[in-house]
């Protein structure tokens, strides 16, 4: 359609225009049924002019999550650790990139609002974690903490399950890894930071782009880029080994901030560093897509064609090698970038070594967690 053309009042039936759903700290705008999900669900006029009515309350719901084991084991050769632990699902920070987004729909949840607002949590966690470290086949070896979903996410305020996992992981001497968003883990500094003076902790943080507007619509329940900054600093002159993940780089969007966010977090402390191109699996596509088109319409149609020029004309691509980083121009002058920037900085893409040799099992551990090992005296 032509600029100055008039359009027509019925080039756009009512009944083909879907009303946003907008909330306050919220990121996704609607709240599409799973790709498992047979049916779909489509909201129409009922006479009574509904569709101009305000969507209703969103309130934050938690739920119990049951759970035999709380240690998930992993095999990719993009990572660097074979374990994780995720005792949150869903996440309150409601990051609309966020690539855990699609695992929503194996609880029967939407992908959209569902998962920042319908959450669940492993409540004992914490003991659950004691049993498998226990054991008597186990090897120990780097944890690293809310993968999936933050671990210091809002409702970690209340029910501080991270904190206690912090604290059996310390009294066994594990080591550990964190990537987060949040400020909410200056809280627990005087429990990580004895466990990174014995080499047995690191945490990351995680920042995309250093303009406020675009944080707040992109990360509505984060904490500002600034504010993690001074959280690097504050972890730093702790004596906890830091690093920065600027994650996800979107092209045409945020990926101009690469080098600044790499300056500061090096003037914070951080001497590590680590990067992630989009990642739009399953759902998510679509997500994001209708994010950019309410948002920055103008840039919608240039960002994603860096997007699919950069996974092989698709908006995802799942093999190892290619998820992480793209394929491409595009995607090689970023990663040519980034690899500049930290060199010119010193920083090290590589992840922080820890120890193993100090893990030991408490023996109360043992003796209630029903193991058929005894201790020795």
């Amino acid at each position: 359609m032509d600029i100055g053309t008039e359009v027509s009042p019925d080039a756009f039936p009512p009944d083909q225009v879907e009303k946003p759903l907008i909330y306050k700290g919220r990121a996704a705008h609607s709240n599409q049924v799973s790709r498992f999900d047979p049916h779909t669900r489509q909201a129409i006029d009922d006479g009574w002019g509904s569709l101009d009515e305000d969507a209703p309350a969103l309130r934050t719901e938690v739920m119990l999550d049951a759970a035999k084991t709380v240690i998930n084991y992993i095999q990719s050769p993009d990572l660097p650790f074979d374990r994780t632990l995720n005792h949150y699902r869903g996440c309150e920070h409601g990051c609309i990139y966020c690539y855990a987004r699609p695992t929503h729909a194996y609880l029967g949840l939407s992908p959209g609002l569902d998962f920042e607002s319908r959450l669940l949590m492993k409540a004992d966690a914490a003991e659950l974690l004691k049993k498998e470290l226990a054991h008597a086949k186990y090897q120990c070896a780097p944890i690293a903490l809310g993968m999936n979903t933050d671990s210091y996410q809002p409702i970690e305020r209340e029910y501080q399950l991270t904190r206690k996992i912090i604290q059996v992981l310390a009294e066994a001497n594990h080591p550990f890894s964190l990537v987060t968003k949040s400020s909410l883990v200056e809280r627990d500094i005087d429990l990580i930071s004895p466990m990174a003076a014995k080499g047995l902790a690191s945490i990351y943080l995680s920042i995309t782009t250093l303009d406020r507007q675009i944080a707040r619509r992109l990360e509505p329940r984060a904490a500002a880029p600034e504010r993690r900054f001074e959280t690097l600093r504050r972890l730093s002159e702790a004596g906890i080994p830091t690093g920065v993940m600027v994650a996800p780089v979107i092209p045409a969007l945020t990926d101009c901030d690469m080098e600044q966010i790499l300056q500061q977090a090096h003037q914070a402390g951080a001497r590590k560093a680590g990067y992630v191109f989009l990642r739009l699996p399953h759902e998510l596509s679509d997500l994001f897509e209708q994010w950019l088109q309410q948002y920055f319409p103008l840039k919608a149609s240039h960002v994603m064609s860096l997007v699919k020029q950069s996974r092989g004309g698709k908006t995802y691509q799942s093999g190892f090698g290619q998820r992480m980083r793209g394929e491409g121009v595009f995607a090689d002058l970023l990663a040519h970038r980034f690899k500049l920037s930290c060199q010119k900085l010193g920083m090290s893409g590589e992840r922080l070594g820890f120890r193993t040799d100090l893990f030991k099992v408490p023996d109360a551990w043992r003796q209630s967690s029903n193991s058929p090992q005894l201790t020795l005296f």
